[in-house]
């Protein structure tokens, strides 16, 4: 990304995402069986220590001045990338509960 208003589009793009798929396994979980239900509010409350982490990275960037924003950069990327993976992971192995 080539711009810091660039960037926190694209990061809050993937939070809004993950938070609608957070809401529907939420949904999906409510009917499970109680085993599956316990694993899958554990593995979502994971996931959601994670998203609250992506949000105040996408908040620390936001209240950094814009001068700041190259200095930021280039660990804020690493950091989205990890915590991308993460979550990816993460809904794959919620999902799997479902199929």
């Amino acid at each position: 990304m080539s711009t810091k208003d660039e960037y926190l589009a694209k990061v809050q793009q993937q939070l809004d995402e993950w938070k609608d798929d957070l809401a529907q396994l939420r949904d999906k979980a409510a009917d499970a069986s109680d085993d599956v239900k316990e694993s899958v509010d554990e593995q979502i409350a994971t996931l959601k220590a994670k998203w609250d982490e992506g949000e105040g990275k996408r908040q620390e960037i936001l209240d950094a001045a814009d001068d700041r924003w190259e200095d930021l950069k280039d660990e804020a990327e690493e950091r989205w990338d990890q915590i991308s993976r993460y979550v990816k992971d993460s809904f794959d192995k919620l999902k799997a509960h479902f199929s």
